[in-house]
């Protein structure tokens, strides 16, 4: 008679998530994973096919939970404008260890997605770019932001600088002077 699973598959994966996170997915072996999830070999086969059907899983879950903590800081203010601060200012502002371990996505798209195209592909659908060209339509609207700027080239270069924030943060720069990006950049979108 077969076994029935004895584990939490939402647990298990941002167990899993957290390994790939903070070592990579290359760095990061079977075993690792394994004893991070706790569950056996056969559990982790049956379930999620291999390490990279659990990686693109891991991947999913990291982009449904990022989206929603991204809508959630980009609604939190009456201010758009002081949303979009926020949320630039939370990677010189988070903790020593979140800035050294970067942010998921940027992580797979610079290990994975050039030679992964099912990671490539979940990457380009996350929400960010549509949620981001909202809230600068909306600092546009309320005069907030130059009212001349392309809503969705800003939110791009917005996103870019996010993801460049994570890099640099990660390579070791200070937070003082990733605070400097965040106050250059938003002063080059402010309504003149």
């Amino acid at each position: 008679m077969a076994r029935t699973k004895e584990f939490d598959r939402d647990e298990a994966v941002r167990r899993a998530m957290t390994v790939f996170w903070e070592q990579g997915y290359e760095a990061t072996s079977t075993d690792d994973l394994l004893r991070a999830m706790g569950i056996g070999r056969q559990s982790m086969y049956d379930t999620f096919g291999d390490k990279h059907g659990l990686y693109l899983e891991a991947v999913r879950r990291y982009q449904a939970e990022f989206g929603a903590n991204m809508m959630e800081r980009l609604r939190s203010k009456a201010s758009p404008l002081a949303c979009i601060r926020e949320f630039l200012l939370s990677i010189p502002n988070g903790s020593p260890r979140e800035r050294a371990r970067g942010c998921f996505s940027v992580n797979a798209t610079t290990e994975r997605a050039h030679a992964d195209p099912e990671v490539a592909s979940l990457l380009k659908s996350n929400v960010g770019p549509e949620v981001m060209t909202r809230v600068v339509r909306e600092a546009q609207q309320k005069g907030e932001l130059n009212p001349r700027l392309d809503a969705r080239a800003a939110a791009n270069l917005l996103l870019t600088t996010t993801a460049g924030l994570r890099v640099s943060a990660k390579a070791g720069l200070p937070p003082e002077a990733l605070r400097d990006v965040v106050d250059l950049t938003l002063a080059g979108l402010k309504a003149q």
